[in-house]
């Protein structure tokens, strides 16, 4: 069992039709037929959404993916239309909403590597491949692979796993040339992040996008290149053959896996609330990993 400890009531907006509760976004859709995504403040491990809020998370996550999605147009175009307020929405939105085209979804989460850890080292330690590709011999948790790789992944609901599936499943699901696209599309973003993330000091291990389809052109959508999205690490404290510190929300991991929160995540009993201390740390994670990357002082 999981899912959410306890599920939020949507907000009722006047022009605004609620369509969907995630994990950390809840999605309407305006009289225009545009979508309204508006990012919350919540937080999941372990395919649980907890019970506590990190303050400011929502608002972190969509300035910082509206900063990616402008150092990545020239590569792919996205789904954001405008960033102003719904007439009638309230003004705890601000920041954390985003208007956006509505798209037809492609039904893969598009994963990039470029180092090995996570779900990918498990496949590696045991079968020497990840998604089905070969990786050579020797590597190790945090290790740096030969080259950037696509490892797809289904789309889970809430409070299940996404499960790693093989490039040709991805072929066979939405045809040879889709799937050739989004595995280019997916390398290239990959790519000038890493580079981009990498002259500020950090590492992009991995991320995962979602694309969706404007009548036949691809576009970027949901968010991009966040702490929630991907593996930030800090490049000087870099040393393969462990797990690394990051720019996430270790800190609820750690503490939800640690004696200290009396939860045993094999059972089916929902995870606590989160003590201060956690909570204070992961957003100081966040806006950490933001201001890193763009430069700028988080107001």
């Amino acid at each position: 069992m999981s899912g959410f400890v306890e599920k939020p009531e949507p907000l009722q907006v006047p022009g605004l039709v609620h369509l969907h509760t995630g994990k950390v976004r809840d999605l309407y859709r305006n009289e225009a037929g545009d979508l309204v995504m508006v990012a919350s403040d919540r937080i999941s491990a372990y395919d649980w959404v907890l019970p506590t809020e990190i303050p400011d998370k929502g608002r972190v996550l969509t300035q910082l993916s509206l900063w990616w999605f402008e150092r990545l147009t020239d590569l792919v175009p996205n789904h954001v239309l405008s960033t102003e307020l719904p007439q009638g929405a309230p003004a705890e939105w601000a920041g954390r909403t985003l208007v956006c085209k509505s798209l037809r979804m492609a039904p893969v989460e598009c994963v990039a590597r470029g180092y090995l850890t996570g779900s990918g080292l498990a496949e590696y330690e045991q079968t020497r491949t990840v998604c089905g590709l070969a990786l050579p011999e020797g590597l190790s948790d945090g290790s740096e692979l030969p080259a950037p790789i696509f490892t797809p992944a289904t789309k889970a609901a809430v409070g299940d796993h996404d499960e790693n599936v093989s490039y040709e499943e991805v072929a066979h699901q939405v045809g040879s040339e889709t799937a050739a696209l989004l595995r280019r599309t997916t390398l290239a973003v990959y790519g000038r992040a890493r580079d981009i993330a990498r002259e500020r000091g950090i590492i992009l291990a991995d991320t995962k996008f979602e694309f969706g389809f404007a009548g036949d052109d691809l576009v970027l959508a949901d968010e991009v290149l966040t702490p929630d999205s991907s593996r930030f690490w800090p490049a000087d404290q870099w040393q393969p053959g462990r797990a690394q510190p990051s720019y996430d929300k270790q800190f609820v991991r750690d503490w939800l896996t640690s004696s200290a929160s009396g939860w045993d995540r094999r059972s089916e009993q929902p995870p606590p609330p989160l003590p201060q201390e956690v909570v204070s740390a992961t957003r100081a994670k966040y806006v950490e990993a933001f201001e890193l990357l763009t430069g700028t002082t988080w107001s």
